[in-house]
This record gives C-alpha cells, sequence and structure tokens, in this order.
C-alpha cells in the first residue's frame, strides 16, 4: 500500500512538472478540474472566465491571479478552440451584442458612447467629440497666381491631371467624388508622416502640423466613406484607385522630399481643382440631371447635419471642407517660400 501511494504521489508530482512546463505559474494556478458545462464566456468585471466541455480555465485579478504569458497557450489549437467555445455574455446587453462582442483577455474595455440626447453612437470611425458644422461662408474663389517656377510647375501639373480625369468620368460626379478623394487623402498623410520622422530625428516639435496634416488625411478619407454610400465603385474602378494611388503615393513622397514647398502648393492646386468639381456636382444636382437622394447617415452625424438634409447638402459642406485644405496649403507653401519652416507658425487646428 505504501508502494502504491508513493507511486500514486510521484505521478501526480510529475505531471504537475509537465504542466508547469508547459503553462505559465499564474496560468497553472488557474486551472480548476473537470466541471461538465457548457462551453461559455463569462463576463466577471471585465475579465474572463473560459469554460470548455469538461474544463475550465481562470484568468484575471478577481481570483488574485496575474494574466497568464503567450506561452500558456498550446498555439493555434487552443486559440481556435476558445474561438470555437466561446460566446461572450454582455452584462445587461442585448443578443446582437453578445453575439458581436469580441472576447479578449487583455483587458481592453470596449467603449461605449451616446449622443448628446442620450441614443448609442453607431460609429466606430469617428467620435461625437471629432464632428463639427461646416463653414460655409468661406470664400470659394480664391486662387494663388503662379508666379515662380515650382508654381507655375505645381500648377500645370494639376492642370494635366484634370484632362484624363474628365475624360474617364465625364459628368459621372458621384464616381468622380470618389475617386478624387482616394488621391486627396494621400498628400496630408505622407506630409504628416515625413513631418513625424523629422520631430523625431531633430528631437524637436513640429508646431502644431502633423496634427493639422494627419487631420487632413482623414478629413478626406471621410469625403470617401460619405461618397462610398452614394456611389459603388465597379470592379475597374477599384483597379484604377489602386493604380493611381501607388504612383501618386510614390511620387509625392519624393516631390515632398525634394521641396515641401512644391509639394503643398500642389495640393492647394489641387483642392482649387476639387472646389470647381464639386461646383460642377452642384450644378447637374440644380438641373436635376442628379437625383437628390437624401443624405448618407454617416454624413448627417460626421457634418450635424439636420436629419432631412439632402446631397446637396453633403456636396456643399465637403466642398467647404476643400476650400478650407487649399488655404492651409498654400499657407504651408508660403511659409516655405519666406525660408521658414513650419514650425515657425502656429499650425490652424481645427480649421475647418
Amino acid at each position: 500500500m505504501m508502494m502504491a501511494s508513493r507511486e500514486g504521489a510521484s505521478k501526480l508530482v510529475s505531471s504537475m512538472m509537465l504542466v508547469s512546463r508547459s503553462f505559465s505559474t499564474a496560468t497553472a494556478r488557474g486551472i480548476v478540474a473537470k466541471e461538465a458545462v457548457p462551453a461559455k464566456a463569462v463576463g466577471f468585471n471585465g475579465d474572463v472566465v473560459r469554460r470548455n466541455i469538461g474544463e475550465f480555465w481562470v484568468r484575471g485579478s478577481v481570483f488574485g491571479l496575474r494574466h497568464g504569458s503567450t506561452a500558456s497557450y498550446s498555439g493555434k489549437e487552443q486559440q481556435q478552440e476558445e474561438v470555437k467555445h466561446s460566446q461572450p455574455v454582455a452584462e445587461g446587453g442585448d443578443k446582437a451584442e453578445e453575439k458581436n462582442a469580441i472576447v479578449s483577455y487583455w483587458g481592453v474595455p470596449p467603449s461605449r458612447v451616446t449622443k448628446e440626447d442620450g441614443t448609442e453612437w453607431k460609429w466606430n470611425c469617428f467620435r461625437p467629440w471629432e464632428t463639427y458644422s461646416a463653414d460655409l461662408s468661406i470664400n470659394l474663389t480664391k486662387h494663388h497666381a503662379p508666379v515662380t517656377f515650382l508654381d507655375k510647375m505645381a500648377y500645370w501639373t494639376v492642370k494635366s491631371l484634370r484632362w484624363p480625369t474628365d475624360l474617364f468620368f465625364q459628368r459621372r460626379y458621384g464616381c468622380r467624388a470618389m475617386m478624387l478623394e482616394t488621391v486627396a487623402a494621400v498628400p496630408g498623410m505622407v506630409g504628416g508622416m515625413l513631418l513625424h520622422c523629422k520631430s523625431l530625428r531633430r528631437f524637436e516639435h513640429s508646431g502644431g502640423w502633423i496634427k493639422t496634416l494627419l487631420d487632413e488625411a482623414e478629413n478626406e478619407r471621410m469625403h470617401l466613406m460619405t461618397f462610398m454610400e452614394v456611389a459603388k465603385p465597379r470592379w475597374y474602378e477599384r483597379a484604377l484607385v489602386i493604380t493611381v494611388q501607388g504612383v501618386f503615393f510614390n511620387a509625392y513622397f519624393l516631390g515632398y522630399l525634394i521641396s515641401p514647398k512644391f509639394a503643398h502648393r500642389m495640393v492647394g492646386y489641387l483642392e482649387e481643382e476639387a472646389i470647381h468639381s464639386y461646383t460642377e456636382f452642384l450644378k447637374e444636382l440644380d438641373k436635376g440631371n442628379i437625383k437628390n437622394v437624401p443624405a448618407p447617415a454617416i454624413a448627417i452625424d460626421y457634418w450635424r447635419l439636420p436629419p432631412n438634409s439632402t446631397l446637396r447638402d453633403v456636396v456643399e459642406v465637403v466642398r467647404a471642407d476643400e476650400a478650407h485644405h487649399r488655404d492651409v496649403n498654400h499657407f504651408a507653401s508660403d511659409i516655405h517660400y519666406q525660408g521658414r519652416e513650419l514650425k515657425e507658425a502656429p499650425a490652424p487646428i481645427g480649421y475647418h
């Protein structure tokens, strides 16, 4: 009997050693043996108790344990098993939220945002504090007359890009706007990225210009998200976007490295062309050649438009945005022409 009990103890110790090798200390402590329950996940003050058939694993500060390390899992098989057998239970939530919730042990809580009237905010790509009312009183006719060689080169570069665009889209202004925004959202991202890297290299502030340019890129991307609700791109238009974006991104990247004053001036002229295109868009809407459909819900929330707004209202606020981008980029180019750096002039953050 003594021999048998010693052998059993020896087997128990060896099995525990095997567990400790496979899992971190906290995870090994968190193993609770054999409870035949259906597979589910239970919320526990932000921590998750995952139950599998025959056994369940416990992680989280609720039980005084640190989270298990990444090595605590047996690779993809364990992850697939968790995804397969875990169904999140939202505390007080409805069935739709339970189905769409994401189970994670990293402790990042899902944010619940509401509007001012208390209703749920349904957009994850932007938040209520990022919305604004567009300034429609901005001067749409302002133009920078090209004088220097770089200005003329920037001006005629943009004009040369307009000819194939007119030929391809003609009067399909919905698709034209969508294509335009895929290009217009690139310069702000490239400029902001390069200024970001410059700030890191030189250990200096940017004067707010990184945020200004990245906000411009995000604003242009929101234009695209809006017009995608109005005009659905065809397969060959998607292919064209991939080609144009690849060429334009690299060309603008090199152009900005060589001459920021040229790059910003070119974007200023590009925005002037955008104003012209949206003005023609409005004329077609007024003539009835394009149906003035209700404004997409994303546009109503992003620009704080009235609930009964139409496509025409959306085009007006987008055109106002382009006019503000025109001013910012011509201003940035003027700073460089005066032999100064952008950081020396306060960036127009929040200029809408």
